[in-house]
């Protein structure tokens, strides 16, 4: 049996509602008071020992800095080398099980925080004891290449030691700072349940004496409000027109007059029930408005009409994309196997061009008749070169060549096999000129034969190249060079035969300029390099920069005294860890030979 709620029942519910919010505010007092105490238990206990515990790991990993410092500087024993691996083996561990324990209470952003920056000091640890291997020794302070390879790391700003600390320490100091924070909320916190507290015993105050005159009003208007809305509604359900608002059901006296609106449910239902066909797809179902005011009625009859329209012109347009989305791509397949197919004859073409430039290249035994001590560290950018070597022997003189031609690939291809052809015809033709006549002479043809035919008197297409000329009968050298230098290491000391800042193939009728001719007395063990620009301008090292001329010379002087097989090793793999992942940006070409 459904309970009558009358409208004096209602008024007492009123005063119970007084008499709830009393209760109320007592309660959220001692709530707030609870709360209160335990914020302060937290702070007291987590926030401020995570804050001194983290500031003591930070200290642990700025001291380890000073210590690798001292360590990598200082080859003998020190104390600091016995307090880093202490540091690392004792002390940290201690503070990381500190934090481990507070971090319990900590926010889950935070504890992920913590123990990203416990593997950041784990790899830190692994970074330190490779240098503290590396510099295990005496011996290992004394080899320019371990020095070379792992000072940096600890000295440099951007080495991976130093910008792990500085990691670390940032890591840490945003970590603290949260801590400082989260301490500082959990105060915010407290005030703010206080103030609120407050502001609801003010609120009490007020309400209490007033909201017994309001409840009294609300309860009389519970008769007159309701009937009057109650009489609107059934006035314009009876005319078909959905009402804006609607009076919940009341169980009460005004809530019996409601079944006057069961006469216009019915109609309501066959109207949702015609929708819902209509949605489903079934546009031929029945269905007549309940009067011509029905707004909602004719509304519907209206979109059954355009839905039906609507799918019908749908449907073609699914069918005309369809069939066109179909014969793109047919035809996009069609020129995909057609692209394959070019790529492959492209790719064979230039894999039988390299087969041509590599035999235009001295054999091996060429090289190793012509240069015994020697070694040609030769890297194309491309699967053909725009750099080659060239050799050329006559009863009394040996002719080395390193030429860079315009451009790499394929073009560069071209560039030196001209080059080449070159280079042959005027030592046949010419074979007693000295270096820099001989360039002069490579420069005119050159000029004449690939930039004829150009309006352009500043340079354009040709090469960049050294050149020596050895008198094997006296020993002498004539050296001459295009844009490229020679670099001769005698006695560990270096010399540099610089070149002329003019490519070959420059051709100007205002100037007249010719190359400078070197005459060296070359003497045993002598150590010659000769090299295109590609090695120094190759992009990589932790910052993605060039190698840069002035490290390639250092590396030279480091790396001369070695033989060389064991430098055509170290200046390959240097160069290719200094690339890492990046693209290779030129063609590369070293050549070394001891006299």
């Amino acid at each position: 049996m459904k309970v009558r709620f009358s409208i004096g029942a209602k008024i007492l519910l009123g005063f119970g509602v007084l008499i709830l919010l009393v209760t109320i505010a007592f309660t959220l007092t001692l709530v707030t008071i609870r709360e209160s105490r335990e914020i302060n238990d937290k702070i007291a206990n987590l926030y401020t020992p995570s804050v001194d515990s983290l500031q003591e790991m930070r200290l642990v990993i700025t001291r380890s800095k000073t210590y690798m410092t001292t360590w990598v500087n200082v080859p003998g024993p020190s104390e600091d080398k016995v307090k880093v691996k202490r540091l690392i083996e004792q002390e940290y561990p201690a503070v990381k099980n500190g934090i481990v324990k507070l971090s319990s209470g900590w926010s889950e952003n935070d504890r992920q925080m913590i123990t990203f920056i416990f593997a950041k000091c784990d790899s830190l640890w692994m970074m330190d004891n490779e240098v503290m291997n590396d510099l295990g020794t005496l011996e290992a302070y004394n080899d320019p290449m371990i020095v070379f390879l792992t000072r940096p790391r600890v000295l440099d700003e951007d080495g991976d030691i130093t910008m792990a600390t500085r990691a670390i320490s940032d890591l840490l100091d945003n970590l603290i700072q949260r801590q400082y924070d989260a301490a500082a909320d959990k105060r915010t916190e407290m005030l703010a349940a206080f103030r609120q507290l407050q502001i609801v015993v003010v609120l009490l105050l007020i309400v209490l004496p007033v909201g017994g005159l309001l409840i009294a009003f609300l309860t009389a208007r519970t008769i007159t409000k309701p009937v009057r809305q109650l009489k609107n509604i059934l006035l314009q359900m009876a005319r078909g027109v959905l009402p804006a608002d609607k009076i919940p059901n009341r169980n009460d006296e005004v809530g019996e007059m409601s079944v006057a609106l069961n006469s216009l449910v019915d109609g309501m239902k066959l109207t949702t029930e015609f929708a819902r066909e209509v949605g489903s797809g079934n546009f031929d179902s029945f269905y007549k408005p309940l009067s011509e005011d029905d707004t909602l009625g004719h509304a519907l009859i209206k979109m059954r009409a355009d839905l039906r329209e609507n799918e019908r012109v749908l449907e073609a347009k699914v069918i005309e994309r369809t069939e066109e989305v179909v014969r793109q791509k047919e035809e996009i397949e069609i020129q995909n196997r057609k692209l394959e197919i070019l790529y492959k004859h492209i790719t064979d073409s230039i894999r039988y061009a390299k087969r041509l430039q590599d035999a235009i290249l001295p054999s091996q035994s060429t090289v190793d008749r012509l240069l015994p001590d020697s070694f040609i560290l030769f890297k194309p950018k491309d699967i053909v070169s725009g750099d080659f070597y060239w050799l050329f022997e006559t009863p009394e003189r040996t002719f080395i060549a390193v030429v860079d031609c315009t451009g790499h690939g394929v073009p560069g291809a071209f560039m030196s096999i001209v080059g080449h052809n070159m280079l042959n015809q005027i030592v046949k033709e010419k074979p007693g000129l000295n270096a820099a006549e001989f360039l002069n002479e490579l420069n005119s043809l050159a000029g004449k034969t690939i930039n004829q035919h150009s309006e352009d008197t500043a340079v354009r297409d040709g090469m960049d190249m050294t050149l020596c000329i050895i008198d094997r009968k006296n020993n002498m050298m004539d050296v001459a060079g295009a844009n490229n230098p020679l670099y001769i290491f005698r006695n560990g000391n270096l010399q540099e035969i610089r070149a002329d800042k003019l490519p070959i193939g420059y051709l100007d009728d205002r100037l007249n300029r010719n190359f400078t001719n070197h005459r060296i007395q070359l003497e045993k063990n002598d150590t010659l390099y000769m090299f295109s620009d590609g090695y120094a301008d190759q992009f990589g090292g932790p910052k993605g920069k060039k190698f840069m001329v002035g490290q390639f010379r250092t590396f030279l002087t480091q790396i001369h005294s070695s033989s060389m097989k064991e430098q055509f090793r170290t200046l390959d793999m240097t160069i290719e860890q200094w690339r890492g992942n990046l693209e290779q940006v030129d063609d590369i070409l070293v050549l070394g030979f001891r006299i």
